[in-house]
């Protein structure tokens, strides 16, 4: 199965929730949430696509390197690419309801774990949202990340349970969902946490001998509270475009983030990831790896298992072309060097 037939799968399936468009970049689908869009006018996802478009790369071939290292280590898992599948959930609501729930978080974090990367689940209401997720990664020996919402103590406490029940040795939440419109429409609205809260869930998570990652940091000042209250990874993003109107993108925000918290926790960056250069550019910037949701989302709609290995397996080749021509032989040696960049930075 190729991405051409993944793709064209995916639009019929998708259809009326996602247009599966030539480049993926919110403008006609803004405001569709329920569905793939941004909120509101869709700057915020708009801006996570033109800031990375903004930045360039500099071509150069008079070097030795022909086969570059794109393998890496994640908190403590061996990736051979530096990419994770971004935790998204509500097949039903957001992408057309043509494959189930279980059936779509299947597909990633097995398509995932069979391509050597890792796929993470999402969270939200209804609960079969969670349950699919927790259930794929308990019949995938534990190979996956579930992420739950910035719920209140006692809901949380509940799902940290069955995430634990479900073998993990990592667990995040995404902050970046307080406010999410889909969940108010549901009566059930998520929150932001002060730093005391935070440090009570990261204790709990630690407890348990997992690892912990919060999403949703697009600050400096978040990301020095995230390693202070313990945090072992931090994802610098949006949403997605999903939450917050006129946002900036997480390429524009993502140096200053790492220059402050670089080497203190894992800084993993997810926003309008599309391709083999846009993951390079992620890593010269200052991540140790990315993550990577709509395009994950077509593929598993559109491929299921199959189309999830297809694409990760697309970007692989993307990645290691990219590094060959501009010289980078290993993805940890990725730098500011490698990029063209606007006086912003």
């Amino acid at each position: 199965m190729d991405m051409q037939e993944v793709r064209k799968i995916a639009k019929e399936r998708m259809q009326g929730f996602c247009r599966v468009c030539p480049v993926c970049d919110g403008r006609v689908c803004a405001g569709e949430t329920p569905g793939m869009g941004g909120c509101g006018t869709g700057s915020s996802f708009h801006n996570n696509m033109k800031s990375l478009k903004n930045i360039h790369v500099n071509m150069r071939l008079i070097h030795e390197v022909r086969n570059p290292e794109i393998s890496c280590s994640v908190l403590g898992m061996d990736l051979e690419i530096p990419v994770l599948a971004a935790p998204i959930g509500g097949v039903s609501f957001n992408m057309g309801g043509k494959i189930t729930e279980e059936q779509y978080v299947k597909a990633v974090i097995d398509g995932c774990k069979e391509s050597g990367t890792i796929g993470c689940t999402g969270d939200g209401v209804p609960a079969f949202i969670h349950e699919s997720g927790y259930k794929a990664i308990s019949e995938a020996g534990g190979f996956g990340i579930p992420f739950i919402k910035p719920w209140d103590s006692k809901e949380f406490d509940e799902k940290l349970e069955k995430a634990i029940e479900a073998n993990c040795s990592i667990i995040g939440m995404d902050i970046d969902a307080a406010g999410l419109i889909t969940l108010a429409k549901m009566g059930r609205p998520v929150s932001p946490k002060s730093p005391e809260e935070l440090k009570t869930i990261v204790d709990k998570v630690h407890a348990k001998g997992k690892k912990f990652i919060l999403k949703g940091i697009m600050t400096a000042a978040d990301a020095r509270a995230a390693a202070d209250v313990g945090c072992d990874a931090i994802v610098v993003s949006n949403h997605g475009g999903r939450v917050l109107d006129h946002a900036m993108g997480v390429a524009d925000v993502l140096p200053e983030i790492a220059q402050r918290v670089k080497g203190q926790l894992t800084v993993l960056a997810d926003g309008g990831i599309r391709d083999g250069v846009d993951i390079l550019k992620m890593l010269a910037l200052g991540a140790d790896a990315v993550m990577i949701g709509r395009p994950f989302s077509i593929a598993a709609v559109g491929g299921e298992k199959e189309g999830v290995k297809a694409y990760i397996e697309m970007l692989k080749g993307q990645l290691k072309s990219t590094m060959v021509l501009v010289g980078c032989p290993s993805v940890q040696e990725t730098s500011m060097r490698l990029l063209s960049i606007p006086k912003v930075y």
